[in-house]
């Protein structure tokens, strides 16, 4: 890895509602966002992309897309995450559920790659999670920085790090509590 990612994420969809720019003031300058909100129809996603990508500019955060490489460069992000090949020259993020997962991520040269879920998690609750034991497992075996997903905060991100993660992303655990919906 030639340049410095992010090792904290908020990851953003429907759920977090009237918390999201909250949460991303809560944020420290370096951190990433993963920009998901998938149900939006395309013009409300864009639109609520554009604003979420100001507030990032001003506060020095890196702003992937959960979309195409094409839709996130012509959008603006700073990389994109899924599963498409990436080229090296945009940041490219990648989720992973098993090892198998893990290891089309690596093929397809994903940069960062998000296992999940670690923990039980509100956006999937009937998900079996991997637990930190299964987490570890999966990230001794990657050549890539793996972020914890699924049930984080920072106490748990502490366990993961020690187990071969390069750092954590959570919705909830990265909202303000007063505000979560």
């Amino acid at each position: 890895m030639t340049r410095r990612h992010p090792c904290l994420w908020l990851m953003t969809d429907e759920r977090i509602g009237d918390a999201l720019f909250p949460a991303i003031a809560a944020l420290p300058r370096g951190a990433g966002i993963i920009f998901r909100h998938y149900s939006l129809p395309m013009p409300e996603r864009r639109a609520l992309f554009a604003r979420v990508r100001r507030v990032a500019r001003r506060k020095a955060l890196w702003l992937v897309l959960a979309d195409s490489p094409r839709v996130a460069r012509n959008w603006g992000a700073d990389g994109f995450h899924g599963h498409a090949r990436g080229n090296g020259q945009f940041l490219h993020t990648a989720p992973a559920h098993s090892a198998r997962e893990l290891w089309r991520a690596t093929r397809d040269g994903a940069d960062l790659i998000f296992v999940s879920p670690v923990y039980p998690t509100r956006s999937h609750p009937e998900a079996p999670t991997l637990g930190p034991v299964g987490f570890g497992t999966i990230a001794r075996q990657s050549p890539r920085p793996v972020i914890a997903l699924g049930g984080m905060d920072s106490r748990r991100a502490r366990v993961t790090n020690r187990l071969g993660g390069y750092g954590w992303a959570a919705i909830d655990g990265l909202t303000p509590r007063k505000i979560r919906t």
